[in-house]
C-alpha cells in the first residue's frame, strides 16, 4: 500500500521526513516559547512572557503551513509527539539565551531541506522552503536584539525592568 501512495505524489520520501521533522520542531519550539512564558510570567517579566506567547503562536503557525503543505502535495503529514521541555531556567537571559539557540536550530533545519530540495530536484519544496529561510533570517535577529539588551541595558538595578520594557519594541517591530 505504500508504494501505491507513493506513486500518486512527486514528494519524495526523503524530503517528506524532513518535512515531518520540521512539523515537529516546530510543535516543540512552540512547547519551548510556553514554557518561557511562564517562566516570564512568573518571575515578573509580563511583557517577555507576552513576547514569547507571541513567538508560541508563530511557531505553531510554521507548524501548521509545512503540515498543509505535505497534505497538499499528496505526502503522509504527521501529527508530531512533543516530549516535555524545561521549565525552569536559571536566569532572565538564560531564557532568551535558550530562544536564541533554538532558532539557530531551527534554521540548521530548514537549510538541509533547502538542500536536500535540491539534491532531490524538488524545486516545489524548495521554494515553499524559501519563506521560512526568510522567516529565520528575521527569527534570529530578533532573538541576538533580546540578548543585545542584557549587554547594553544591564541587569543590575532596575536594569531587568527596562529590559523587559524594551521586548515590547523588539516584538512590534518585527
Amino acid at each position: 500500500m505504500r508504494d501505491l501512495l507513493r506513486q500518486r505524489t512527486s514528494l519524495k520520501e526523503e524530503i517528506e521526513i524532513l518535512l515531518n521533522n520540521q512539523v515537529k520542531m516546530e510543535a516543540e519550539a512552540s512547547s519551548k516559547y510556553l514554557a518561557m512564558a511562564s517562566w516570564c510570567d512568573r518571575n515578573g517579566y509580563k511583557n517577555s512572557a507576552a513576547y514569547f506567547l507571541k513567538q508560541s503562536d508563530e511557531e505553531r503557525g510554521h507548524m501548521l503551513k509545512i503540515f498543509n503543505y505535505i497534505m497538499t502535495v499528496g505526502g503522509t503529514a504527521i501529527s508530531p509527539e512533543v516530549a516535555p521541555v524545561k521549565q525552569e531556567f536559571a536566569s532572565f537571559r538564560s531564557v532568551f539565551e535558550a530562544a536564541l539557540q533554538s532558532e539557530i536550530s531551527v534554521t540548521q533545519s530548514i537549510n538541509r531541506i533547502v538542500t536536500q530540495s535540491r539534491r532531490e530536484e524538488d524545486y516545489g519544496t524548495e521554494n515553499f522552503i524559501q519563506w521560512f529561510v526568510n522567516e529565520q533570517i528575521e527569527e534570529e535577529d530578533n532573538a541576538r536584539r533580546a540578548i543585545e539588551l542584557f549587554d547594553v541595558i544591564g541587569e543590575e538595578g532596575t536594569g531587568r525592568y527596562h529590559i523587559d520594557k524594551a521586548i515590547l519594541k523588539i516584538s512590534s517591530e518585527s
